[in-house]
Order: C-alpha cells, then structure tokens, then sequence
C-alpha cells in the first residue's frame, strides 16, 4: 500500500543539492511524488512503508540526515558529505 511520508533533513543548501536528493534517492528506491523544499528542509514522496527507511539512510549517506538525528562529530561529517553531494548536483 502506498503511503505519504515527510522526512525533516538538514543541510539542503540549493538545487544542486535538491538534484543530488532526487539522484540519490532514485537509485535506491521506487518512490513517486518527490519533492524536496529547500526552505522548510522536507524531503516529501509516496511509497512502499518499506522503503521509509531506505530513503533516510540514503540521505544521510549524503549528508542530509533526519533533522536531530546526528550531532558532534558525526553533524560535523555529514555536513561534509552534503558539500560534496551539491557540488555533484550542481555539475550534473
């Protein structure tokens, strides 16, 4: 049964970091409705209760964890990692 879910990130920065979301994303599950707002933070799409968890681990993989989820040094290196991811989208 599809669902709708919101996920709170942190770290999206502009469109080429929304590009990297969509790729990254894309590659690991078959979600529909995606739609990433850059100004509240919320990752939104429809999908399979199953692939809920996929999807946050792929954004944080990225570097745009679930908002609250990491701190410290880990915080320190995801937003690394989201650097990286937007410089990717913003070449591709």
């Amino acid at each position: 049964m599809t669902q709708n879910f919101q996920v709170e990130v942190e770290n999206i920065k502009c469109g080429g970091c929304e590009n990297s979301i969509v790729k990254g994303i894309n590659s690991v599950a078959k979600v529909t409705n995606l739609v990433i707002d850059q100004e509240k933070q919320m990752v939104s799409f429809s999908g399979e209760e199953s692939i809920k968890q996929l999807v946050i681990d792929k954004l944080k993989s990225m570097g745009y964890p679930e908002k609250g989820s990491v701190s410290g040094l880990e915080a320190g290196i995801t937003n690394a990692k989201s650097f990286v991811s937007c410089a990717i989208g913003r070449i591709s």
